[in-house]
């Protein structure tokens, strides 16, 4: 049955936004680098399904995307919401800037950005969203606690690492020095273990390692072994995520950090990725110029150690922090490898394995992406394999929440051969607005940089509405 058409603040919404102008569907081919790997699998030339997919969005929510997209795709809107995001994250800030303690600052955030992007500050809060995300059709969600650690290389600044490294660093005194690590690495494990107990056997835990402090983050920074307490806080957390089915992706986080968090995650899937199924998942980044080499290498590490590779693919999102000469010079060059490797892994050939070359080892693919080409190519190369009797790997499909709806529900809209739907996830975050807000920055740098998608979600969300606004007035 279709929903009720929205109430007059929706229509109020609608007014303040430009004229509008209505979505157009059209067929879209992979950038020219990945033609060869992609022309013989193109999507469809049917359009995707967008408006009767975005029809399951409540008004409350349809309203809400619709102010943030108009927001996101005018710089004039953006770029002073940036600025302050970026302010209000700074560490110190007066209680009168502070986004816990200030309750107008608090109110105005939560209502936008954070519902938009961000699952709940409490639990209650929390698992009403992800009820509501499964209620839409949803396969699972993929949750993560937002504490976390951001490196910015062009100040040389940590943030979201608490008051003890900073005071410490003001000192000059070592890391160590300061007593309060066991604390940080406690917390971290504690908000961990309760987000595992708010998900469910078709969910996915996402870990951030970097929240666990400056302990960690030092380590991972030098490349040096992880003090004894947090390997035993992660052998905790994979061994009650294996004994409740949900899977790990630990995520990618700033590049001074990455090498370490690699190694260790690489190291948990030596340890609990022993059967087919993937638990423990590593994150890669399309964008770094060393993700190809870093893939092959972790695929011979599961080849020479019969483990499954666990392998979540996204395009990256530290662009604004990490040291420019790593990061691909074009976008183009960031999509030819994002879709050479989803494609091969779906293909069953990457590098010196497959096809003629080395066996190929097992892998389990988890695509992270809002660009519609390339979910649509990766979707299609899987089913049509599938359909032939080819060899692939088992694929999901993750978006942010608040983010690419179309996209996802235009893959929800899909059917398989067996009459199922892809599975497609929305990722998402729980803490409070401090802890929550180095996230909700990333999520509008995203917007920024993305400019042609963010103009077609907001054209979807304006044909939808205008839909449902004409249901008021015409009888079916």
């Amino acid at each position: 049955m279709a929903r009720l058409p929205p109430g007059r603040p929706l229509v109020r919404m609608l007014r303040a936004c430009n004229a509008s102008k209505h979505y157009m569907s059209t067929p879209m081919f992979l950038q020219s680098r990945a033609a060869h790997t992609i022309q013989s699998h193109a999507v469809t030339k049917e359009p995707l399904p967008i408006a009767s997919g975005l029809s399951a969005l409540p008004n409350k929510m349809l309203g809400r995307s619709l102010l943030i997209a108009t927001i996101s795709s005018k710089s004039y809107l953006l770029i002073p919401c940036l600025k302050l995001l970026s302010f209000l994250s700074k560490p110190g800030r007066s209680r009168l800037l502070s986004v816990d303690k200030n309750p107008f600052i608090h109110a105005i955030l939560r209502k936008t950005f954070y519902d938009q992007f961000c699952a709940g500050e409490t639990r209650k809060d929390t698992v009403s969203t992800i009820k509501g995300l499964k209620d839409m059709g949803f396969r699972g969600v993929i949750m993560t606690f937002a504490k976390e650690t951001v490196f910015d290389h062009r100040t040389k600044t940590e943030h979201g690492v608490g008051e003890a490294l900073l005071i410490n660093k003001e000192k000059g005194l070592p890391v160590e020095s300061v007593n309060t690590q066991n604390a940080d690495i406690d917390t971290w494990r504690k908000g961990t273990l309760e987000t595992i107990d708010l998900l469910e056997g078709t969910d996915y835990l996402a870990v951030k390692l970097t929240g666990a402090g400056p302990t960690v983050t030092a380590a991972f920074a030098d490349q040096k072994p992880l003090p004894k307490q947090m390997t035993d806080a992660l052998d905790e957390i994979a061994s009650k995520c294996q004994q409740r089915d949900v899977r790990i992706l630990v995520d990618a986080e700033s590049q001074r950090f990455q090498w370490g968090i690699l190694d260790t995650t690489l190291n948990l899937m030596r340890k609990f990725n022993r059967s087919d199924r993937a638990i423990i998942y590593n994150t890669y980044q399309a964008y770094l110029k060393s993700t190809a080499s870093t893939i092959q290498k972790h695929m011979e590490a599961a080849s020479k150690e019969n483990f499954t590779l666990g392998l979540k693919l996204v395009r990256g999102a530290y662009i604004n922090s990490d040291e420019r000469s790593l990061i691909h010079d074009t976008k183009e060059d960031t999509d030819s490898v994002y879709n050479t490797i989803a494609l091969g892994a779906l293909k069953q050939e990457i590098g010196k394995y497959g096809g003629d070359g080395l066996p190929f080892p097992k892998v389990n693919l988890f695509l992270a992406s809002h660009n519609k080409p390339s979910v649509l190519a990766a979707h299609a190369l899987h089913q049509s394999r599938i359909q032939v009797g080819l060899p692939t790997v088992p694929v999901g499909f993750g978006q942010l929440q608040g983010m690419s709806d179309e996209v996802s529900f235009g893959l929800l809209a899909l059917k398989q051969k067996d009459g199922q739907t892809p599975e497609v996830y929305k990722c998402s975050t729980w803490g409070s607005m401090s802890e929550c807000l180095a996230y909700l920055l990333r999520r509008a740098v995203e917007n920024r940089d993305a400019v042609s998608r963010t103009g077609d979600e907001l054209n979807a969300l304006r044909s939808e509405a205008w839909r449902r606004m004409k249901g008021m007035f015409i009888s079916p």
